[in-house]
C-alpha cells in the first residue's frame, strides 16, 4: 500500500523537491498551493508532467475548510506553506500572521480532528533566534564570527522571535511542538538555515542565493544589504530532502523533537565578500554590485550546530557550497525561458 502524503506549499521551491523525491519513490502525493508565488505553477506543470498520478489542490492553508478536505486519510504531512519574506512581513505583518501562524494553527486542527495522527514535519526557521545580541561577533577581513561557539547556533539557545516573520513563525514552531505534547501527534520542527538548490525562483527579498544567479544571469542589478561579510550556512536542497526522508523513517526517535538543519560550520558562505568571487567564476566576469543599509531582524551571522541531527538521525550534509552553487548556476542558465516573467 502506498502511503499517502500531503505537502502544503508543495508547489514552492521546497515543496517541488520534496514532491519529486517522494512521488519517485512510490509515495501517493498530494500538492496543495494557493500558486500566489511565481514559480509554483512552472514546478506544478513540471512535476504533473513526471509524475500523472501526483494529486493537486488548489487551496490555502487561511481557510480551515480547505484543509479539512486535503488532510482526509493523509498518512504523513508536510508543512511548508508560509509567507518567506522578513521584509514583506514588515510591511503587512497582519498578512505575515494570518498565513504562518494562523495558518500553521490550521493545519494543525485538521489534522487534529481528523483524529488520524499523521507524521507532520514542520519547516520552521533560525530566525525564531532573533537578532542574538548578546552573542559575541568578530569582525574579520572578508566574514563575521562568533567568538564562542564554534560549532554554531544549538536548539537550546533562546528563542526571541525578532520581526513580524520571525514572531508568526515562532508561534508556529512552537504550536507545532506542543500538539505533539497535548495531542499526541507525531510532530517534528526543522529550524532551517539557507536551503538552496534547483526549482528556487528566488527574489531579491528571499532566496538570496538564487536571487543573485537568476539577476546576474539576466542582467539584473544586484545589491547586498549590510556589507556582504554577514555569515550564513547554506544547504544544498538534496540534503534537506534527505533529512526529511530520515525523519519520517525514523519518527520514534525525531517526533516532539526540534532540530536545527542548515549547512553547519562547514558549509558557510559570507553573502558577498565569498559568494562573489564565486559568481564571477562561474560567469567569467567582473559583477557589479551596489550596497544598501541593513535590514530589520538581519543577523551579522548565522551558524547552525547540527550536532544534535548529526546524533540522533545520522543525518549531515553531503554536498559542499561550491558544488551546490555550481548545481543552481547549471539549472539556472538551462533553464532561463522559466525566468522570463520573473526577471522582465
Amino acid at each position: 500500500m502506498k502511503k499517502k502524503m500531503l505537502i502544503t506549499g508543495g508547489a514552492g521551491f521546497i515543496g517541488s523537491n520534496l514532491v519529486d523525491h517522494f512521488a519517485g519513490i512510490g509515495y501517493q502525493v498530494t500538492i496543495f498551493d494557493n500558486f500566489q508565488r511565481f514559480g509554483t505553477r512552472e514546478n506544478a506543470s513540471w512535476l504533473k508532467s513526471k509524475y500523472p498520478q501526483v494529486n493537486i489542490i488548489t487551496g490555502d492553508i487561511r481557510n480551515p475548510k480547505d484543509l479539512k478536505i486535503a488532510v482526509q486519510k493523509q498518512e504523513i504531512v508536510l508543512h511548508l506553506a508560509a509567507q518567506v519574506a522578513v521584509t514583506t512581513s514588515v510591511t503587512d505583518p497582519r498578512n505575515d500572521f494570518e498565513v504562518n501562524a494562523l495558518g500553521t494553527f490550521n493545519v494543525l486542527e485538521a489534522v487534529r480532528q481528523e483524529g488520524r495522527k499523521p507524521i507532520v514535519v514542520f519547516s520552521s526557521t533560525n530566525k525564531v533566534y532573533g537578532g542574538m545580541e548578546d552573542i559575541v561577533i568578530i569582525e574579520k577581513k572578508d566574514r563575521y564570527a562568533y567568538r564562542d561557539f564554534p560549532n554554531g547556533i544549538s536548539e537550546k539557545n533562546n528563542l526571541d522571535f525578532h520581526s513580524p516573520y520571525g514572531c508568526s513563525k515562532g508561534a508556529a514552531d512552537q504550536y507545532i511542538r506542543d500538539f505533539e505534547r497535548i495531542y499526541d501527534i507525531p510532530t517534528v520542527v526543522f529550524r532551517q538555515s539557507c536551503i538552496y538548490g534547483p526549482r528556487q525562483f528566488g527574489i531579491e527579498d528571499q532566496g538570496w542565493v538564487a536571487w543573485f544567479i537568476i539577476a546576474t544571469t539576466f542582467g539584473k542589478p544586484v545589491t547586498v544589504y549590510g556589507d556582504g561579510k554577514q555569515v550564513r550556512d547554506v544547504l544544498y536542497i538534496g540534503d534537506l530532502v534527505r533529512m526529511f526522508d530520515i525523519a519520517i523513517n525514523k519518527i520514534k526517535i525525531s517526533r516532539g523533537k526540534i532540530y536545527n538543519v542548515g549547512g553547519g560550520s562547514k558549509n558557510t558562505l559570507s553573502v558577498w565578500s565569498e559568494f562573489g568571487p564565486i559568481l564571477e567564476e562561474l560567469f567569467q566576469r567582473k559583477i557589479k554590485v551596489t550596497f544598501a543599509d541593513w535590514r530589520p531582524g538581519d543577523q551579522k551571522i548565522y551558524v547552525s550546530d547540527i550536532r544534535k541531527v548529526q546524533k540522533e538521525l545520522g543525518w549531515k550534509p553531503q554536498v559542499g557550497v561550491r558544488a551546490g552553487i555550481e548545481k543552481l548556476f547549471h539549472w539556472v542558465q538551462e533553464n532561463k525561458s522559466l525566468f522570463t516573467k520573473l526577471v522582465r
